[in-house]
């Protein structure tokens, strides 16, 4: 017998950092307050057309046997963005008496979320003191690697492009207790990282998922859902 919804625990989706060099290790875990009510995606195929008559050597030779004059190459996993809204309340606990909302009101809470785009000071304290010391700095401070968990069959490495914040309400002292929190994140796949780091295997894994429950919506039976003879069409 099926377990009723209402029955069930809601799991929460949230952010995670990782811990460099490898990223094999867990730094900071931001779980959603309120799971955000929807969730849009946006997916762009990452592809190139060649017209094998008009394209180089290189392009002919790779379409030798096509069947049109010009081809679909996918250079790698499509790009994918998701834009998604999450709300942090602390006007329940600020009723409830609680210590931190009391005195600091949701600072925590958004700041957590802010760190997201910040390099940690003690780093840039490290590298003004190296500046100062004549030492020439080339590489710009790498931002936490960031993971989107939303489900099971969704633990996927993502990189915080907008970031929008709503401050609805505030207490006495001006701390924000109500606010809604817009981001936009990139998916990063396989083409976007080097192949041996964690992000780049955690997408792969991501990938063959999907491809295993795409299995389960594939059918076979075309004539008989469609109506039409497709196959037949094909000989």
């Amino acid at each position: 017998m099926p377990t009723p919804l209402n029955s069930t625990v809601l799991k929460k989706g949230a952010l995670i950092t990782l811990l460099a060099p490898n990223y094999q290790q867990i730094e900071t875990t931001i779980p959603f307050q309120y799971n955000p009510e929807s969730l849009s995606r946006t997916i762009t195929a990452n592809a190139a057309y060649v017209e094998p008559n008009r394209g180089s050597r290189r392009g002919k030779a790779a379409s030798q046997g096509a069947p049109s004059n010009e081809i679909l190459l996918l250079k790698g996993a499509p790009r994918e963005e998701i834009s998604l809204s999450i709300v942090i309340d602390g006007i329940a606990q600020l009723h409830e008496g609680d210590a931190t909302v009391l005195k600091e009101g949701i600072y925590p809470q958004l700041s957590a979320l802010e760190l997201l785009l910040y390099p940690k000071s003690d780093v840039i304290k490290a590298s003004n003191q190296r500046t100062q010391q004549g030492v020439l700095e080339i590489n710009p401070i790498a931002a936490p690697v960031t993971l989107l968990v939303w489900g099971e069959k969704r633990v996927l490495p993502v990189r915080l492009t907008s970031f929008t914040i709503n401050e609805a309400y505030h207490d006495d002292r001006l701390n924000p207790i109500r606010a809604e929190v817009t981001m936009g994140l990139q998916i990063l796949n396989y083409s976007d990282v080097p192949w041996q780091e964690q992000r780049a295997k955690l997408f792969f894994a991501h990938q063959v998922s999907k491809e295993q429950l795409a299995q389960r919506a594939y059918i076979t039976n075309v004539q008989d859902i469609t109506g039409v003879n497709v196959a037949g069409r094909l000989r």
